[in-house]
C-alpha cells in the first residue's frame, strides 16, 4: 500500500470509530407526565420502546414551547434515533420538529397536530371531531333535546380545542331547543371549571348540562353542580379519564369520551422503529385513530386510556355508529 493510500485507510477508519453505532435512543417528550393522560401515553410509549430494545429518555415541556425548544436540543446533542413527541402548540413546535428533522432526528407526534406538514415522520392524533361528535350526539340524548346548556372551552392555542367545539357546535345546532347560554374558557382546568359553573348556577337556575372540552373541566363543573345542590344537571366531558371513568361508576358525570391515548403512543414507537429499520412507516403522515363513548352502561370496557379487552373495539364501534343513527333518524323525524 502506497504511503498516501495508508494515510486513507487510517482517516477511514478514525471516521467510522468516531460514527459509532447507530443510536439507540428514543427521547419521548410531552406535556406534564402528573397529567394522567400525559402519564399514561408517555409510560406506553416508553414500555413499547424499551420492549423492542431502545432505550429511553423521559422529558416533559409543561406545554411551554421555549422549555420544548430545548429538549429538541437535548435530544439532538444525545444524538436520538427518534423523538416522540405530544407537542406545545400546534403553531409554536414547527420550528422545534423542523430543527430535529435538519439535525437527522425523525419526529413522531402524538395526540396533537402542527401546522405544518411533511417534517414529522407521523403525525398520530385520536379522532377529535369523530369523539366530540360522539359526545355531543350522547348530551342530546341525555338532554332529551331540549334545555339551556353552556359549553366550557379548552386552552385557544390548542388545536384540539379548536376541534372539539366545533364538533360540539355542529351537532348541537342542529336542535333548536337546545339553547346554548354561553361558551366559557376554563383553559383544561379543573379550578377554572368549577369557580365558572358556580358563577354561571348563580345566574342560571334553568341551567340543565354542561359539556366541556375535557374531563378535567367537566369534573370542575360537576363539582361545582354537587356543591350548589343542584340535581338533574347533565355533564359530558372528553378524554376518558379514569377521574371521569370513576365519576361516571358514581353518578356524578354522565359520559365521557376515551382517546385512546396508549394505543396512539404505542403506534408511534412501532412505527419509529420501522422507519429506522426499514426507512419507511408504511403508513401517511397523518393518521386518525377512532374515539369511543363511555357510558355507565359499558363504562367497565375501559382501563387506562384504552380498552381493557382490544376485542372489544369492533362492538364498541357498532354501538357508537348505531348511537349516531338514531341521533340522525331523530333530527330527520
Amino acid at each position: 500500500m502506497t504511503p498516501g493510500g495508508a494515510a486513507l485507510g487510517l482517516l477511514v477508519c478514525l471516521a467510522c470509530t468516531q460514527a459509532g453505532p447507530p443510536s439507540r435512543l428514543i427521547v419521548i417528550i410531552t406535556p406534564s407526565r402528573d397529567n394522567p393522560f400525559f402519564g399514561a401515553e408517555a409510560d406506553a410509549a416508553d414500555r413499547k420502546a424499551r420492549a423492542l430494545g431502545y432505550e429511553t429518555l423521559l422529558l416533559s415541556h409543561d406545554d411551554d414551547a421555549s422549555k420544548q425548544d430545548q429538549l429538541v436540543d437535548t435530544a439532538i446533542a444525545r444524538q436520538a434515533a427518534a423523538i416522540v413527541l405530544d407537542n406545545a402548540g400546534a403553531d409554536a413546535s414547527v420550528a422545534a420538529v423542523r430543527k430535529a428533522k435538519d439535525a437527522g432526528v425523525p419526529s413522531f407526534l402524538i395526540d396533537r397536530e402542527i401546522n405544518a406538514f411533511g417534517i414529522a415522520r407521523a403525525q398520530i392524533v385520536s379522532d377529535n371531531y369523530q369523539g366530540a361528535a360522539l359526545g355531543a350526539q350522547e348530551f342530546v340524548r341525555l338532554m332529551e333535546e331540549k334545555g339551556e346548556y353552556v359549553e366550557l372551552l379548552g386552552k385557544e392555542s390548542d388545536t384540539n380545542a379548536r376541534i372539539r367545539t366545533r364538533a360540539y357546535g355542529d351537532v348541537l345546532s342542529k336542535y333548536p331547543d337546545l339553547v346554548r347560554l354561553a361558551q366559557v374558557a376554563a383553559n383544561w382546568s379543573q379550578t377554572e371549571a368549577f369557580q365558572k359553573t358556580e358563577t354561571i348556577l348563580q345566574g342560571n337556575p334553568r341551567l340543565k348540562g354542561v359539556i366541556a372540552g375535557n374531563d378535567t373541566m367537566a369534573l370542575g363543573a360537576a363539582a361545582a353542580i354537587k356543591s350548589a345542590g343542584r340535581k338533574g344537571v347533565i355533564v359530558v366531558g372528553f378524554d376518558g379519564s379514569p377521574d371521569a371513568i370513576a365519576a361516571i361508576r358514581a353518578g356524578d358525570l354522565h359520559a365521557t369520551v376515551l382517546q385512546p391515548a396508549v394505543q396512539g403512543a404505542e403506534m408511534a414507537v412501532e412505527q419509529a422503529d420501522l422507519f429506522l429499520k426499514q426507512g419507511s412507516t408504511g403508513q401517511p403522515e397523518k393518521q386518525a385513530i377512532e374515539c369511543y363513548l363511555v357510558t355507565p352502561g359499558n363504562v367497565d370496557d375501559f382501563g387506562l386510556f384504552s380498552l381493557k379487552a382490544p376485542g372489544r373495539a369492533a362492538d364498541l364501534r357498532l354501538q357508537d355508529r348505531a348511537a349516531s343513527a338514531r341521533g340522525r333518524e331523530r333530527r330527520m323525524g
